[in-house]
């Protein structure tokens, strides 16, 4: 029988965001998954209101902090994993394939001494590793699709999939973006399909559909009866077709190209220039635009 581990989520709204934290309610220690440094690109300002929400959260419970875990590099928000580091000392991780999200995107910016070699996290997991959080025992999925580095993180009982499944009414997650391939998202969720029907699922997203409350948790089994996708998409072919068309009618997020230049170095902000302020650097014609 898996072990159960606490699971405590925290909606960003701005992002659409879920971050986590996971604790074993024997030990006290606990894994922060997928947190947010706050950033506003109309002025440019960042700012740790949810990292700091999370750390009193955790203070307040008296967890001990194991692991600052990444499901990839996000492109939508900034990762607060460098932050959290900072004030905490816990080690940082990631799967290992994201030297190729790097390698892509080192090219992209422009950045020929970039260390694409994943040394920015303290940790780099393999597909089928395992770990621990407290007593509860951990193992990694490679979950590619969305993004060529995305993984799964099965702790205990819980699944947290962030950009591959969304609740059952928000079906499933692009797979257009750099490196994305439709045909791998089909293969991963069909390896998150095959845990036990009881396995509970943890998404990184909601967009709330028909304007409901916030929802991050379902089963293995709603999602294989309810979402909206795959109950409907039987085939890999049938699946293929419909995710790619759906992407075909999506704006790219509005934080790809502020967030990635970020979050392929673990969170880090771009080092200070002579002025001692920071600058990010925004590639043009990159990318293709869905104009109305």
């Amino acid at each position: 029988m898996h072990r159960k581990p606490d699971v405590t989520g925290f909606f960003d709204k701005r992002t659409f965001s879920i971050q986590y934290v996971v604790a074993d309610p024997e030990t006290r220690k606990c894994a922060i998954i997928d947190p947010v440094l706050d950033y506003d690109e109309k002025s440019g300002t960042t700012a740790t209101i949810n990292a700091d929400a999370i750390l009193a959260f955790v203070a307040g419970k008296g967890y001990e902090i194991e692991w600052i875990l990444d499901t990839h590099p996000h492109a939508d928000h900034f990762s607060a994993a460098s932050y959290l580091k900072q004030k905490t000392g816990a080690p940082t991780a990631i799967g290992d394939r994201v030297v190729d999200v790097q390698k892509l995107w080192k090219g992209f910016y422009n950045w020929p001494d970039f260390p694409a070699d994943g040394s920015q996290w303290d940790k780099l997991f393999a597909h089928g590793e395992t770990f621990s959080v407290g007593n509860i025992p951990a193992k990694v999925m490679f979950s590619p699709g969305h993004t060529l580095a995305s993984i799964t993180y099965v702790i205990g009982d819980a699944a947290f999939v962030h950009d591959t499944l969304f609740m059952p009414d928000g079906g499933t997650a692009r797979a257009d973006f750099p490196g994305g391939s439709a045909k791998a998202l089909w293969a991963s969720i069909q390896d998150i399909f095959s845990l036990p029907d009881d396995t509970r699922v943890f998404t990184g997203h909601d967009y709330q559909p028909g304007g409901r409350e916030p929802r991050w948790e379902s089963t293995v089994a709603e999602q294989k009866a309810t979402n909206t996708h795959m109950s409907v998409y039987k085939t890999e072919a049938e699946f293929v077709a419909a995710r790619e068309a759906r992407d075909k009618t999506l704006p790219m997020p509005k934080l790809i190209l502020h967030a990635l230049q970020v979050n392929t170095n673990a969170g880090r902000l771009p080092e200070p220039e002579a002025n001692g302020r920071r600058y990010l650097k925004i590639p043009l014609d990159l990318l293709e635009a869905a104009w109305d």
